[in-house]
């Protein structure tokens, strides 16, 4: 009789020691994933900022071609009316 209940004890001690291995395991997946998830979107999040600065530039810098030909253009219509002017048949 004591060896049943000696067999019984161990029986529930090793099924508790399995199911607190079996959540320590758990536990230890579900971290890796969240470390995986957070670099993951760590690296997205810099990648974004890294189009983003590109975009900015060529923004600009389109901005300034703009700028330029709008002068180089204003420029060369500024000399056309003295033209018009000599030109009187």
């Amino acid at each position: 009789m004591l060896r049943a209940i000696n067999t019984k004890l161990l029986l529930a001690i090793l099924a508790t020691l399995v199911a607190i291995g079996g959540a320590l395991t758990f536990q230890r997946h579900e971290a890796a994933k969240a470390a995986a998830a957070a670099a993951k979107t760590a690296t997205i999040l810099q990648q974004q900022q890294k189009e983003a600065e590109e975009r900015k530039a060529e923004d600009e810098a389109f901005r300034q071609r703009v700028e330029a030909d709008k002068k180089k253009h204003n420029s060369a219509a500024a000399h056309e009316g003295k033209t018009w002017q000599k030109y009187i048949p």
